[in-house]
């Protein structure tokens, strides 16, 4: 029996659905928007944060690191894993870029070094092949190579022939032992894209406690929590910081799930809070439709009762409907949230931490279902219950005279809390994109200190080939910038260790002649820029005192060094940095003091929004030798080329400039890999990836809410006038000016408005804290923000109400007298 009436009310459902084309498309849209896009952004958050590492026992997986991002040194390392209790395995992974040759064109690899505990911490096993195995990680056992299955099918075709095969890494042979899952990026959370892994043979360097260039990576024994591994860890590193002083500071245990989701997770919970502003607009405003279909349907439900239908089966069958316009609007709503997905890993570029994994898994499908059924309650409820409470004698008697008093108060009232709710929250959304908006605004507006229109930027890589001799490099370079300086649509070139923004950052301490020297440990820290004359000009940045590093600053000249501004105020404030010295080493007997000849504007480093910190310059010519003594990982240049930027010219766009600047590279040896190219626009995009990922998306949440809240006002009050037409037609007749019904309208939609949008207010002054941390130049309760977004409603509020009360104001009284 119960199943019958189902079908039934199903059946009767879906053909009231098709009696009413314009009530049904309208309302779907609305649904499926909702729907769809909170079915898209709970994909990202379920990926992102919800969904477990695709790693072995991830929960117990942890990273050792100092000050919670920064690498620490082999002797720390080994030490920590000698003495520690709480762990089940330690181990540790070094950056390596390699240069792949001999088999096709030449490559820069992304890679790891790990020692063999490292790979086993991950838990998950090779697709083909083997793991490392103990004692490859010791000197001379280290040639073996773990592929990434891209780089595998990719750059071998993935053939399985391929394990056993040696490859060329840094001039050295290496036998590929396996090649990992698809998908698998381990350790994640830092050395994105990895394309192979090497064993890590520390040998003489794991007695240093001075290059910190590894990342430690450990597995919790069973039952030990990571607050015990911290306390354990930090009566560790206490003990060895009294030994030696300086190395074994600010030293964390952290879930390695809390490096990897780093601080997208609050910008992701805020726009999932938003959509779902957005799905709650589109149920309040599905549900005004459902009202004045409700009391279209008015005589229908008295019918019905009247025959013998109770309450209960009433609301029974109208909430069916609901369910069943919910659940077709959640299938639509699921079609969008697929090619949403898509659009937004797009928006989110790198930003976004495992994007690979972003997708529609039978979870969502789930959440989707879950969420289209409870819609389709949320909105049908309280029309289904308004509704089935039939009073027989007083509908038909209102049947017969037209809209009742009685009713139409109560429906008033319902329709007033609903458009309320609906600007409030439309209020709440608008504000979050005011402030993203201005929070886009901001930073871009911060001066990177450079000029990044028509600059090209590429790594060249030498070592392992004939120009990675000590002898050879300073000529390889020289003689490089001088081919790419004289390619058509260059007007400058230079080169730099690492490029702003997007390269790697080396700090090295700083020590100011005529100053006490600092505690170990305690000394400051500056970011370290190896450069050749020309870089200053090549990359628009101003020389504000002093001069541009020069060809004759270069082995056996006096040592210089150029500084930023930043530095020059902080440690000789008020007066000239030139000519003042300092020294990257320890002060002693033969220290090499550097003297000051040029000040240089503050430019962006990593953090586009970061504050200014010290930033040295000094010349390659005089650095090259002790480049080559830190050994084979910083045999690399970033190249730097401005292109001819005049409007006229061909040439203007300085990726362009790529195929000549690759072709004057190989023309000293055809294994030179170049890779990461950039322009410097790209780069100062992709340092603003997050913040317009977040604005767009509340952009469009609040277009979306806006939109939503005007037709819904715009409906009611047209509704609501189409119902007042025999009052609105006695106060013509008895004298009443147009005018007057324009204002009695517009009064009263505007009442409901402005209480809505004032709930709104109080609203958003509470849950645009949550922004706090994705702002930046304003504050979540910003005045002007606030102000513009309310005029923003009132003016919405205005248009809605008064395009009902214009129609209104031209009824024909004798009409509307002779309809009643």
């Amino acid at each position: 029996m119960i199943e019958s009436n189902l079908i039934n009310d199903l059946r009767f459902g879906w053909r009231s659905m098709r009696r009413a084309p314009a009530f049904t498309a309208t309302a779907l849209i609305a649904l499926a928007l909702g729907i769809g896009g909170t079915a898209a952004i709970f994909s990202v958050v379920n990926a992102v944060l919800l969904r477990p590492l695709p790693l072995g026992d991830p929960e117990r997986l942890v990273a050792i690191l100092h000050h919670r991002n920064n690498p620490v040194a082999p002797a720390n390392f080994l030490d920590w894993k000698r003495q520690s209790t709480s762990f089940e395995r330690v181990g540790a992974a070094e950056y390596w870029t390699p240069n792949l040759t001999g088999n096709g064109s030449p490559e820069k690899v992304q890679a790891l070094r790990l020692t063999t505990d490292a790979f086993a911490i991950a838990g998950v096993q090779p697709a083909i092949g083997r793991l490392f195995v103990n004692g490859e990680d010791e000197p001379g056992r280290e040639h073996e190579a773990v592929l990434a299955f891209g780089f595998w099918q990719r750059r071998f075709g993935g053939d399985r022939g391929t394990i056993g095969r040696s490859i060329t890494l840094d001039g050295a042979s290496y036998t590929i032992v396996g090649v990992m899952p698809e998908g698998f990026d381990y350790p994640m959370f830092w050395a994105h894209g990895v394309q192979l892994w090497a064993p890590l043979a520390l040998g003489t360097r794991g007695a240093s406690r001075e290059a910190q260039s590894l990342r430690v990576l450990a597995k919790l024994r069973q039952g030990v929590s990571v607050s015990r591994a911290g306390a354990e860890n930090t009566s560790i590193t206490a003990g060895l910081e009294r030994e030696y002083p300086g190395t074994n500071r600010d030293v964390h245990v952290i879930p390695l799930r809390d490096l990897v989701v780093g601080n997208v997770g609050p910008a992701l919970l805020v726009l999932l809070g938003a959509v779902g502003f957005v799905l709650l607009l589109a149920c309040a405003n599905v549900a005004h439709m459902l009202l004045a279909r409700g009391a279209a349907r008015e005589r229908e439900m008295t019918v019905r009762a009247a025959l013998g239908a109770g309450r209960s089966r009433l609301v029974i069958q109208l909430l069916t409907e609901s369910l069943l316009l919910g659940g077709v609007g959640g299938a639509i709503g699921l079609a969008i949230a697929a090619y949403g997905v898509h659009v937004l890993v797009a928006l989110g570029g790198n930003g976004l931490p495992r994007a690979a994994e972003i997708g529609l898994d039978a979870r969502v499908v789930i959440f989707t279902l879950l969420l289209s059924v409870a819609t389709g309650l949320i909105f049908g409820m309280l029309p289904a219950v308004r509704a089935s409470q039939t009073h027989l004698t007083e509908s038909l008697r209102e049947s017969s005279r037209g809209a009742g008093a009685g009713s139409s108060t109560r429906q008033h009232r319902l329709r007033d809390v609903l458009v309320a709710s609906e600007f409030a929250l439309a209020l709440v959304l608008l504000t979050g994109a005011g402030l993203a908006i201005r929070t886009f605004i901001a930073l871009r507006n911060i001066d990177p200190g450079f000029d990044p229109r028509g600059v090209v930027t590429m790594i060249v890589s030498f070592t392992g080939s004939s120009e990675a001799s000590p002898e050879r490099r300073v000529t390889f370079i020289e003689q490089l910038l001088e081919r790419v300086r004289t390619l058509p649509g260059v007007t400058s070139a230079s080169a730099i260790n690492h490029a702003p923004i997007v390269g790697d950052i080396w700090g090295q301490s700083l020590f100011i002649e005529g100053r006490s020297v600092p505690k170990a440990g305690e000394a400051p820290s500056a970011a370290y820029r190896v450069v050749l004359p020309g870089y200053f000009t090549t990359m628009g940045i101003p020389v504000l005192q002093g001069r541009d590093l020069a060809m004759t600053d270069r082995l056996g000249a006096p040592s210089v060094v150029v500084i930023n501004e930043f530095t020059a105020r902080r440690y000789w404030p008020g007066e000239s940095a030139i000519g003042k010295r300092i020294t990257l080493d320890r002060p002693g007997p033969q220290t090499n003091w550097r003297t000051v000849v040029g000040v240089v504007k503050n430019t962006v480093r990593s953090d586009w929004a970061a504050p200014a910190e010290e930033e040295i310059f000094v010349p390659w010519l005089q650095e090259s030798q002790y480049l080559t003594s830190m050994g084979p990982h910083v045999g690399y240049m970033t190249l730097v080329a401005r292109a001819n930027c005049d409007r006229a010219s061909k040439l203007c766009d300085p990726a362009s400039l790529v195929p000549a600047m690759r072709t004057a590279v190989w023309s000293f040896d055809r294994n030179l890999p170049v890779a990461e190219v950039w322009t410097m626009e790209q780069v100062v995009q992709l340092a603003n990836a997050r913040p317009r990922f977040t604005l767009v998306l509340l952009g469009a949440f609040a277009g979306v809410a806006l939109v939503l809240a005007t037709v819904g006002v715009y409906g009611v009050m047209s509704y609501a006038v189409s119902r007042r037409a025999h009052e609105i037609g006695v106060r013509l007749a008895l004298g009443a000016e147009p005018r007057a019904v324009v204002r009695m309208v517009v009064g009263e939609g505007m009442a409901v408005s402005l209480t809505g949008a004032g709930i709104g207010i109080v609203g958003a002054l509470l849950l645009t804290r949550s922004m706090a941390s994705l702002l930046y130049g304003v504050k979540s309760s910003d005045p002007v923000t606030f102000l513009a977004v309310s005029l923003v409603l009132v003016v919405a509020a205005l248009v809605a109400t008064y395009l009902p009360a214009r129609h209104a104001a031209r009824t024909d009284p004798l009409r509307a007298l002779r309809a009643d």
